[in-house]
């Protein structure tokens, strides 16, 4: 986060871990403070990215918090709309928007609708809603930073339900073929969507393996293990000659043994009295 350097600093220290072990927990207690505005929401899958994002957004990405336009930032796009409650709390993490602003969410007026906005929200870099698009939308951005001799990256978070659609394979392909080595595909495997288990609906296993086949350099970490995460992300931007995927397995409502517990957690009612349980059980988690 507020880098200017071209590459993130490498290897994993106490220090790098628990900065980021701290940020993903802000992510999470601020993914509550909006869910609790509407009583309901895709908790779930914020509470279970929030390791990643707090990768990204304390560590990793190239960002000027106070110019989200800046030429040279990292672009991250966020396939999956309805991921916005999470990503919000991450853009409240590193400066981006502010934390008060987090209990206005998906309310008359806001800027931080439901599903994600370009248009409406700093730092947004599309919208989200139909699956399958955010990957094609990377492969254009990427082909022209590499025109213009720009060296960010561009980052993708997809979901392992993104990945039976078939316009998302399409854009593997392409970055593939165009040798896009600037772009690194993230994909939350929850192994959940909003018609039941992912793989009973369509299965999408072994997506490491079907990214590789397909010329990318691939990695499979546990997405809620910072130090691992960390790690494949380094490894990730530095590799050069093709395009990179980061395969993380989540667990849906992580830090919160209350609703990691739930059956359904694609689109969460959380009730009145439950919200500070859930506060709780997260602080307790973290602290111990």
């Amino acid at each position: 986060m507020n880098q200017t350097a071209a590459e993130p600093e490498v290897g994993i220290g106490a220090t790098r871990t628990d900065r980021v072990r701290d940020a993903a927990y802000r992510i999470r207690a601020n993914a509550l403070t909006q869910g609790e505005v509407q009583g309901q929401g895709y908790i779930g899958q914020a509470l279970g990215i929030a390791d990643v994002l707090a990768a990204l957004y304390a560590d990793h990405l190239n960002l000027r918090p106070e110019d989200p336009e800046w030429e040279d930032r990292d672009r991250f796009l966020l396939s999956i709309g309805h991921y916005a409650i999470a990503l919000y709390a991450a853009l409240a993490e590193a400066g981006v928007i502010p934390v008060e602003e987090l209990s206005t969410y998906a309310t008359d007026d806001s800027r931080l609708p439901m599903s994600g906005m370009s248009t409406y929200t700093p730092g947004m870099e599309v919208s989200g809603g139909s699956l399958g698009h955010g990957l094609g939308v990377a492969v254009g951005i990427a082909l022209g930073l590499r025109r213009k001799d720009n060296p960010a990256h561009v980052y993708n978070l997809l979901s392992d339900g993104e990945l039976s659609e078939g316009s998302t394979w399409e854009a593997v392909q392409a970055c593939a073929h165009h040798g896009l080595d600037n772009v690194i595909a993230i994909v939350d495997m929850n192994r959940q969507v909003a018609d039941g288990p992912a793989q009973e609906v369509m299965g999408t296993e072994p997506a490491d393996e079907k990214f590789r086949v397909n010329g990318w350099h691939v990695l499979r970490v546990d997405g809620n293990d910072v130090d691992a995460v960390l790690t494949a992300l380094d490894e990730l931007r530095s590799h050069r000659g093709s395009p990179k995927a980061l395969i993380c397995d989540t667990v849906m409502g992580k830090g919160i043994p209350m609703l990691e517990s739930r059956e359904k957690l694609h689109f969460m009612r959380v009730a009145e009295d439950e919200w500070q349980i859930a506060r709780d059980q997260l602080k307790e988690g973290h602290e111990a």
